[in-house]
């Protein structure tokens, strides 16, 4: 069976600036079974007709909670509340799965200094080690196709390097070969294509980094994709669907 994963992220990846309020890079994506995309995809354009009009409108969670762009009808609060009741109730009833990785950025640098890596390229490592580990107890014998949000040329040319040294050299718990085996491609996508996918993951992303930077706050969104993110047996998700270095 093959799976789509739509990677986006929340955060600035850079450690030269550390915003305090909000001191980690987060990269999160969905995993979706080809077979129930279609379904997601018309759940999400009925839901995007019936408050807009039309399938055209981008869900984008900064647009969304800023009251932004096509979003500004939800300064009627009535409305808003009918909105995200109905959004919700497509979140929690599409099948995916909720993989993320964050670094808390202070102490990313607290503890390494000068050498601190990349908090983009430590992220992807992890995503993808979990990525195996998720379809390992789903399917063995699945095939993964990885949608990434484009950044711009020179940052998609450096996360580009980076995936094809992961799946050159492999990582510490993964070899080479489990990834060239698994993942069959890494492609690309731009906001305005309008990908379901990658709007999903973008709805998923801020709401864990929320959790991971404040796990005891209340946080509604958070509990609607709280049960989609790859746990153990126990539900445990720390270290599975999310890995919070260090």
């Amino acid at each position: 069976m093959n799976y789509y994963y739509f990677l986006d992220e929340t955060g600035d990846h850079g450690l030269s600036f550390v915003d305090e309020n909000f001191p980690i890079f987060l990269l999160c994506g969905c995993l979706i079974r080809e077979d129930h995309l279609e379904a997601l995809e018309k759940e999400i354009n009925d839901f995007k007709k019936k408050y807009f009009s039309t399938t055209e409108v981008i869900l984008h969670s900064r647009d969304i909670h800023k009251c932004n762009g096509a979003f500004q009808i939800l300064f009627d609060l009535g409305l808003k509340a009918r909105f995200y009741k109905d959004l919700n109730k497509v979140l929690e009833s599409a099948r995916y799965t909720v993989i993320g990785s964050a670094i808390n950025k202070l102490e990313h640098i607290k503890k390494y200094g000068k050498d601190a890596r990349d908090p983009y390229n430590i992220s992807l490592s992890f995503i993808m080690e979990r990525l195996i580990f998720c379809t390992d107890k789903i399917d063995k014998n699945s095939k993964v196709k990885i949608i990434v949000e484009s950044r711009g040329r020179k940052e998609n040319d450096l996360l580009l390097s980076h995936y094809n040294s992961i799946l050159d050299r492999g990582t510490f718990h993964v070899e080479t070969s489990r990834f060239k085996e698994r993942v069959l491609g890494f492609r690309f996508c731009l906001k305005k294509d309008n990908v379901v996918g990658s709007q999903l993951a973008d709805l998923s992303a801020y709401p864990l980094a929320r959790y991971v930077i404040n796990p005891d706050e209340p946080y509604i969104p958070f509990n609607v994709i709280g049960k989609k993110i790859y746990s153990d047996k126990k539900g445990d998700i720390l270290g599975y669907g999310l890995k919070i270095f260090p």
